[in-house]
């Protein structure tokens, strides 16, 4: 599992990820016995990805075997293999949707694609959410009036983040929706590049310390990968993991 998180804001758009790879190990206990064991296999896996050509970033999550090859080895194949420069951030999820399901349609698998596209002569911020198993391909950042929506999309192990976010809303015995725990709002149409930056840093680092102390599989985890893009500038890496020696 993983957690990826697309914030977007009128200043810029901000990609982060984690970077932990967990595995379900199968075989036989000492008794007889099916046995399943998840374990962390690494913490030095790439999910956020630049598209230097095109100006695009993508983050992947969930499934990461994929006919027996990492995803990143498969998105490396897929840029170099399918993509052309005319291609951009509208174009690329529905390509990369078909080109995951030719491989394994039932991957469950999913993406985030950003980035911007001159329209008009006006740089328009875009924010993807893709799944592979489900053939799905939605625009996130847009209201049912066509005009821009600021906010965050997050996708993976999602259920801490959520918690701490977004209203807890019950049914009652007629099906009636109650909300029974309100946060606070965040105003994201006046959040700053830097705070969306903190906010992205602070909700996977935020997962990872909460999954600490729980007695739950520990599938976040690793250094966090931040990426922004901005309407007037190149994309940027803000903080990236690098290989090193000891």
């Amino acid at each position: 599992m993983s957690l990826i998180i697309v914030v977007c804001v009128p200043e810029g758009v901000v990609m982060a990820s984690d970077s932990r790879q967990s595995v379900t190990v199968e075989g036989k206990a000492p008794d007889g016995r099916d046995m399943k064991v998840e374990t962390v296999n690494s913490d030095a896996v790439t999910k956020t990805f630049l598209l230097e050509e095109q100006q695009v970033g993508i983050s992947n999550y969930g499934q990461d075997m994929i006919e027996g090859v990492p995803m990143a080895r498969h998105l490396r194949g897929f840029i170099e293999g399918t993509l052309v420069a005319a291609d951009d951030v509208t174009t690329i999820p529905k390509k990369l949707i078909d080109y995951f399901r030719s491989l394994a349609p039932k991957a469950d698998a999913g993406f985030h694609v950003a980035g911007y596209k001159k329209e008009q002569k006006l740089s328009i911020p875009y924010v993807f959410r893709c799944h592979i198993a489900n053939n799905t391909v939605e625009r996130r950042n847009i209201r049912p009036n066509k005009k821009i929506a600021y906010g965050a999309s997050w996708s993976g192990q999602t259920d801490i983040l959520t918690s701490i976010i977004n209203p807890v809303v019950i049914s009652d015995e007629k099906g009636q929706e109650n909300v029974i725990r309100a946060p606070a709002p965040i105003i994201w149409d006046a959040m700053t590049i830097q705070d969306a930056i903190d906010f992205s840093v602070f909700a996977i680092r935020t997962t990872i310390d909460t999954m600490r102390f729980q007695a739950r599989p520990k599938n976040v985890g690793g250094p966090i990968d931040v990426l922004l893009f901005t309407p007037s500038e190149k994309p940027k890496w803000i903080q990236r993991k690098e290989y090193h020696g000891e």
